[in-house]
């Protein structure tokens, strides 16, 4: 906690540990600073354009990042541990939620990260990695989305949407973002071809599979006791998971 700060702050690691940044970011550190939740931010909760227009959280979010960063260049994962850090430091470590019937409770700070380990990179301080595609044998470099590129994808697809009534074309869009080149060759107009017209269903799945192993993130699976015994359950996260007594 730095003393010239006129409010308590904290130290958040990031489940990329900061390998994915290139070193002038400081993003790169692995670490950033936030400070504790205080009434600006309940009102940040509250605003009711921003619940509206889905930009509530990381209005939050921003407001409590104390390290001076360029949030659109945070990947999701190191995203979802900042969330789970502002819900400790401003509501506490028990998360109450509902699910089904029933009423759980976890312990936030017994999150683990899922981190990011070096050997999966093509090189330090580079967001991209390496797959190749079991069936037709393709090698193809990717990368971990950032917010930005989810805002990017998110606008692109409700254009398409909107043009083409009826498509709903999420997944191609997000692998169009997220490879960065096709046995060597990085022209976009060839990656968006490939993705429409070569990439089998059980490649694109297999490569889905793979991102999901190696991103850094947050492991919100929990062991519940429930009416059936002990289960598996991933922990909802939404506005009230800020704010469980918030009448959103």
């Amino acid at each position: 906690m730095e003393n010239n700060q006129l409010f308590p702050t904290e130290e958040v690691t990031l489940p990329s540990k900061g390998l994915i940044y290139p070193p002038e970011n400081p993003l790169s550190k692995g670490v950033l600073e936030m400070k504790y939740m205080t009434a600006k931010e309940e009102d940040i909760l509250t605003n009711q354009s921003y619940i509206k227009n889905g930009t509530v959280i990381d209005k939050l979010l921003k407001s409590l990042i104390v390290t001076p960063i360029n949030y659109n260049d945070i990947v999701i994962g190191d995203k979802n541990a900042i969330m789970v850090a502002a819900r400790v430091l401003g509501y506490g470590k028990d998360y109450a939620f509902t699910l089904g019937d029933e009423e759980h409770t976890v312990d936030l700070t017994e999150i683990e990260d899922k981190e990011l380990k070096e050997e999966h990179l093509l090189s330090k301080g580079q967001n991209e990695f390496e797959f190749t595609l079991p069936t037709i044998q393709k090698t193809v470099t990717f990368k971990i989305l950032t917010h930005g590129d989810e805002k990017k994808i998110d606008s692109e697809v409700k254009g398409i949407k909107k043009a083409k009534k009826g498509e709903s074309p999420e997944y191609s869009t997000r692998l169009k973002h997220m490879i960065l080149s096709v046995d060597g060759d990085t022209e976009r107009k060839t990656i968006r071809e490939f993705v429409d017209t070569q990439l089998l269903a059980r490649d694109a799945r297999a490569l889905r599979q793979y991102i999901k192993e190696i991103q850094p993130d947050v492991d919100l699976i929990f062991d519940l006791e429930t009416e059936d015994g002990e289960k598996e359950v991933r922990v909802p996260i939404g506005i009230t998971f800020f704010w469980p007594d918030s009448e959103l």
